[in-house]
């Protein structure tokens, strides 16, 4: 009976080892999957499908007005993704592979990646950096980071304005971290966005306004700057600083 009680508890053991062994590579991928990934040193994972949208249609109302909203969302920002994954098909980009990753060597793809690639990136982040009832001003790390790069958060907002302001046609607004981790301002064409490899501009991009007419040109047609100045109004600094402080 000794014997047989030695034999139960030494399988028992075994199989417990075993298990643990299983899924250490489950454990490890978990963990490795929230460090800096190589390339970018970006922490984040966009994928190819389209995020639900955090709030609802009129939540920004009266900076962005629903109807805006809606078309921007379900129409634009749709079709960036459906033609990402039609290009992800096209060139054999193995499932699961992160956008984050592909922009790193947007280069090496088709303009139909490169464009559609940006354009699915740039509006989930988009997204994310607005709330109903946004926060005026930033604190904390990021405020600190911001006063050390531009003096002072008015002077960044100046700034940030006139970056948006003077790209000309289509394109982006960024408050991006380069590579030498300091805050930054600049924009990019069409959907050229800072993770680009292709791209003059170059860091983590952590607050980025859309300036394609068809973010705001049903409620402010051609007065972009009014739809500038009124955007800061929406921003969800609390998203803004958490990503910085993920990534400084």
């Amino acid at each position: 009976m000794a014997t047989r009680r030695s034999f139960l508890k030494a399988s028992v053991q075994g199989s417990l080892a075993i298990g643990a062994v299983s899924i250490l590579p489950t454990v490890l991928s978990s963990c490795s999957s929230s460090k800096k990934t190589s390339g970018s040193g970006s922490v984040f994972t966009t994928l190819p499908n389209q995020t639900p949208l955090p709030y609802a249609y009129n939540a920004l109302e009266p900076i962005i007005d629903a109807q805006t909203m809606e078309i921007h969302y379900s129409k634009h920002a749709a079709a960036y993704s459906k033609n990402l994954k039609e290009a992800m098909a096209a060139e054999s980009v193995a499932d699961g592979t992160s956008l984050e990753t592909i922009l790193g060597k947007v280069s090496a793809y088709s303009a139909k990646m490169r464009n559609n690639g940006g354009g699915h990136y740039n509006h989930e982040l988009f997204w994310k950096c607005m709330k109903p009832n946004g926060e005026q001003q930033v604190t904390g790390k990021l405020l600190t980071a911001i006063e050390a790069s531009f003096n002072s958060f008015g002077n960044f907002k100046t700034k940030l304005t006139e970056s948006a302001m003077t790209r000309f046609g289509s394109g982006w607004a960024w408050l991006y971290l380069d590579t030498d981790k300091k805050l930054q301002i600049a924009s990019t064409p069409n959907q050229d966005n800072p993770l680009m490899d292709l791209s003059p501009v170059k860091g983590i991009p952590l607050l980025g306004i859309d300036v394609w007419e068809h973010a705001y040109y049903l409620k402010y047609q051609n007065k972009r700057a009014d739809y500038i100045d009124n955007w800061f109004k929406v921003i969800n600094w609390d998203f803004v600083q958490k990503r910085y402080e993920t990534v400084a």
